[in-house]
């Protein structure tokens, strides 16, 4: 692969990266932000949920803006937000004062999440897409395996507010990347034009696409498996295991090192076998991962090993699933890249954060309603695998993309 690509792939990796990491990061902080803004959990964790809610929302804004404007405009505007919640952030005195910069956050956020995949697709589709999709999330996955660890340094060193200070030098360097390392890849001659009404169409005509609906809610479940995992696993782990904010950390990288490593085998397992069976397989195999996870915490032993290493096994097939239904869902749409990547990136954001905010319902502080509720999701994947790539295999959409002009 050309020095170019990887270039691409590295600035586009970090880019994705500081979003999640500015998750990532804080999680270990989670119980103590909690006792120092004296706040409940469920209060702590809404700074969480905003936070992805504002990510999800935004992106519909984000991507046919990306569109009209190109590729570079919004990463500096987006970058720029992000730096100034993490101000606001670290200057909280009050969990509503860190609810709302949290917001503002996510917002900036956006346009980490979604315009990279829109320029994933400007410059390749098919086998090759995935295999740059594959390296954006090799960078892009480094962030759970080195955040966590690196929030616990720096809030034994210098409290929570730390993170935020170390997050906002992230988004700094970002832009300093966007602006000397990343080439526009919407040029003005391919620019679309027509405004809200444009963006509307757009969204309109993949909302009928169900090719695309499927692949992207596939996506979305196995994703919301993880944010189950993220939400509660630091309360139930440092609390309930008795870890501390690092050996946590250490544990919940362990689940990026699986994800990133088998994300590798995207290329050389598309190009044999084709996306489609790739992503069929990867999911079932998740899914039947988590069911034995689950009755073996019913019936054998809820030790920590048993878990994590049953959720090491899971998060390599997700490695498998995320970038491929990705790439799929986007293979039909390259004349509204952007607006595609936003609807793919707020609806799977949005299902991830329901399955976030439901599960919060059936949690008892235990492991065991988390585990279910992972498998849950599993499940629901599986269900969307079977009807969309399963049953009768991937299909074109019913009209085709100049409609929406």
């Amino acid at each position: 692969m050309s020095a170019r690509l990887y270039r691409t792939a590295l600035v586009l990796g970090f880019i994705s990266a500081i979003g999640p990491f500015a998750i990532d990061m804080y999680l270990p902080a989670l119980p103590t932000i909690a006792k120092d803004l004296h706040a409940n959990d469920a209060a702590v964790q809404m700074s969480l949920m905003v936070f992805f809610l504002a990510t999800a929302l935004m992106q519909m804004f984000c991507g046919p803006f990306s569109d009209i404007y190109g590729r570079k405009l919004p990463l500096y505007l987006g970058l720029a937000l992000f730096a100034a919640g993490s101000v606001g952030s670290a200057m909280a005195t009050n969990i509503e004062m860190l609810i709302f910069f949290r917001f503002i956050q996510g917002v900036g956020a956006s346009a980490g999440m979604v315009v990279p995949r829109a320029i994933v697709r400007d410059l390749y589709t098919g086998v090759d897409a995935a295999r740059l999709m594959s390296m954006l999330m090799l960078v892009f996955s480094i962030s759970p395996i080195l955040a966590p660890l690196t929030g616990s340094f720096i809030i034994e060193d210098f409290g929570w507010r730390g993170v935020f200070w170390a997050v906002l030098l992230a988004a700094i360097l970002g832009l300093a990347l966007v602006f000397f390392a990343q080439e526009e890849t919407r040029p003005v001659e391919q620019r679309i034009s027509g405004g809200v009404g444009r963006a509307l169409r757009g969204y309109a005509f993949l909302i009928r696409d169900s090719k695309f609906i499927g692949l992207t809610c596939i996506g979305g479940f196995c994703m919301a498996a993880f944010f189950v995992y993220i939400a509660n696993s630091s309360f139930i782990f440092i609390e309930k295991y008795g870890l501390t904010p690092r050996e946590y950390s250490l544990v919940f990288s362990l689940n990026a090192i699986s994800f990133f490593g088998v994300s590798q085998l995207n290329g050389m397992l598309a190009s044999r076998y084709g996306l489609g069976k790739v992503v069929s397989y990867a999911v079932t195999g998740y899914l039947v991962t988590m069911i034995i996870m689950v009755l073996a915490a019913i019936f054998l032993t809820q030790s920590l090993w048993m878990i994590m290493t049953f959720l090491f096994i899971g998060n390599g097939f997700l490695g498998l699933v995320l970038p491929g239904t990705s790439v799929l869902a986007l293979d039909d749409h390259g004349e509204i890249a952007g607006t595609a990547a936003a609807l793919l990136g707020t609806l799977q954001l949005l299902v991830a954060a329901a399955a976030m905010g439901l599960s919060s319902f059936i949690m008892t502080g235990n492991v065991l309603p988390m585990l279910v509720a992972i498998a849950l999701c599993g499940f629901s994947g599986w269900v969307l695998t079977y009807l969309t790539i399963m049953r009768h295999g991937l299909k074109k959409p019913s009209s085709h993309v100049t409609e929406i002009h």
